[in-house]
């Protein structure tokens, strides 16, 4: 009887080998790090990359905004052509875009397009069947709402100039979330600004 003691006794002994092992465990702290290897998934989005756009067909409607009101103004154009695309079973072949043709102190005019495979019919004078911009541009992704555009903006401003860039007087929003359906401070617009 005596002897299993002993056998116990040792076998605490080779417990206390394991301890090594556990404390070999929290050098494992690795694979905590490696479970945050989802983080860059999260990487800042691309700034200023080259990019070619191709021409779509799409449906557009021309307007002119105030700064004050220009996101309801853009919405406002999305709705018309929601609208009409809806009443005529067509489903949109891409994003809405925001296509800006002039822009000043006050406002600016644009031209509100959604990508089509098929031509509406009876469209309002407003209206119009045409191709976005095509060409070389560089892209630029905002995140956020509307308002927080001109931080955005000044961004590829500086950008363009660090460049030594000549932007055309044109800059086009695309919109990955639709801004009808999403809250206006999780919108994601890829910003294109094709070059000269």
């Amino acid at each position: 009887v005596a002897t299993p003691s002993p056998a116990a006794s040792a076998s605490p002994a080779p417990a206390a080998s394991p301890s090594p092992a556990a404390s070999a465990s929290p050098s494992p702290t690795a694979p905590p790090a490696a479970a945050a290897t989802p983080a860059p998934v999260q990487t800042a989005d691309p700034f200023g990359l080259e990019t070619t756009l191709e021409p779509k067909k799409v449906v557009m409607v021309k307007g002119t905004a105030n700064w004050d009101s220009a996101f309801d103004t853009l919405i406002d154009a999305f709705k018309a052509l929601n609208a009409l695309l809806d009443k005529q079973g067509i489903k949109p072949s891409g994003n809405s875009m925001i296509v800006y043709t002039s822009t000043d102190d006050t406002g600016f005019t644009f031209l509100a397009e959604i990508p089509v495979d098929q031509d509406p019919k009876n469209l309002p004078k407003d209206m119009s069947i045409g191709k976005s911009p095509e060409g070389k541009a560089l892209k630029f992704v905002h995140r956020g709402s509307y308002d927080n555009m001109d931080n955005t903006y000044e961004a590829i401003t500086n950008h363009l100039d660090d460049k030594r860039l000549e932007a055309k007087d044109t800059f086009i929003e695309e919109y990955l979330t639709d801004p009808l359906k999403t809250a206006e401070d999780k919108l994601v617009i890829n910003v294109f600004v094709p070059l000269k």
